[in-house]
C-alpha cells in the first residue's frame, strides 16, 4: 500500500502551487515556504495559512520562463493580421508559444483551450469561478478541458477524487472540493491510501454519491485511463506550476502572465478566436 505521512502530505499543500527539485516525492519543492511544526500537530492548515504559505503567485520551476529566441522572432514576425488585436497582448510577456506545438483530440473547426490545476493549490481555487462562468459562456468552437497535475503523491490522491467525480458526471463539485479544502481546513488526503479513500468517500456521501457509485468508479478503469492521459499531458507539456492555460497546443499563459484572472479570460478568448480564424 502507498504509504504518505499526513505531516509530508500537508506540508506539500502548504508549500504552493509550483514544482521543483525535491529530495522525495510529495515533498515541499526546493526553497519553497514551509508549514512548520505547527501545521502537522494541528492538522490542516487553515484557508489563511495556506494563502500566506504558498507563493504570492504562481512560481515557476525554470530560471527563464521565455521561450527560444527563435520562436519569438517567429510569433512576433508574423502578418499584422495573425497576431492578436491591437498589440494588446506580448508574446513571450503575456504568453508563450509552446515549440513544438503538440496535438489535440478536437474535431476540426475547433479550438482546444486545457487548464491544468490542483485541488490544493490556492491559486487554482480562485481561478475556478472565473473559469466556471467563462465555460457558461464561452465561444461554441473552445472545447474546454480541465486535467489535474500529477506531480507526487498528494497531487495523485488529489487527482484520484478529481477524475471519480468526472467519470460520475459530478463536476459540479469540483467548486465544493475546492471549499472542502481551502475553506473547511479538511485537506482530503490522509496517511495512506485507505484512510485517503475514507476521506474522499465521506466527501462524496456527504454530496449525494452513494459508497457504491464512488467505490466503482474510484478504482475503474475511466478513472485509470484519466490517471494515465495526466501523466502523459504533464509530460509533454513540462507543467511546473499551477493554474497553467494551454490554447490549442500552442500556447501556455497563467494570472501571472496576464496580471489577474479577468485578464487571462481575455486573452484565451483573444488566442483561441485567433486560432479560429487561422
Amino acid at each position: 500500500m502507498n504509504k504518505l505521512p499526513l505531516a509530508i502530505a500537508l506540508l506539500a499543500l502548504a508549500a504552493g502551487c509550483s514544482q521543483k527539485p525535491a529530495s522525495a516525492p510529495g515533498a515541499p519543492p526546493e526553497g519553497a515556504p514551509v508549514a512548520g511544526a505547527a501545521a502537522a500537530k494541528t492538522g490542516a492548515p487553515t484557508s489563511t495559512e495556506l494563502k500566506q504559505q504558498a507563493a504570492a503567485t504562481q512560481e515557476s520551476a525554470g530560471d527563464d520562463d521565455t521561450p527560444g529566441d527563435a520562436s519569438l522572432e517567429r510569433v512576433a514576425a508574423l502578418p499584422e493580421k495573425a497576431q492578436l488585436p491591437g498589440g494588446k497582448w506580448k508574446v513571450g510577456v503575456n504568453y508563450k508559444p509552446i515549440v513544438p506545438a503538440q496535438p489535440t483530440s478536437v474535431e476540426p473547426g475547433q479550438v482546444e483551450v486545457v487548464e491544468v490545476m490542483w485541488l490544493g493549490c490556492p491559486h487554482c481555487a480562485a481561478l475556478e469561478p472565473y473559469i466556471d462562468d467563462w465555460r457558461k459562456k464561452k465561444a461554441p468552437y473552445i472545447k474546454f478541458v480541465q486535467e489535474h497535475i500529477m506531480w507526487g503523491p498528494t497531487h495523485r490522491a488529489h487527482a484520484r477524487l478529481f477524475y471519480t467525480l468526472k467519470a460520475l458526471n459530478r463536476e459540479d463539485l469540483v467548486a465544493k472540493a475546492f471549499d472542502e479544502i481551502h475553506k473547511r481546513g479538511n485537506v482530503l488526503v490522509a496517511a495512506d491510501d485507505a484512510q485517503t479513500l475514507q476521506a474522499q468517500l465521506a466527501f462524496a456521501r456527504a454530496n449525494g454519491i452513494s459508497e457504491a457509485d464512488f467505490k466503482r468508479e474510484y478504482s475503474g478503469f475511466a478513472v485509470t485511463t484519466d490517471l494515465q492521459r495526466a501523466e502523459e499531458l504533464m509530460r509533454r507539456y513540462k507543467i511546473e506550476s499551477v493554474p497553467d492555460i494551454i490554447i490549442n497546443g500552442k500556447y501556455e499563459t497563467d494570472m501571472v502572465m496576464t496580471g489577474g484572472p479577468a485578464q487571462l479570460i481575455a486573452l484565451i478568448n483573444d488566442l483561441a478566436a485567433t486560432e479560429k480564424s487561422r
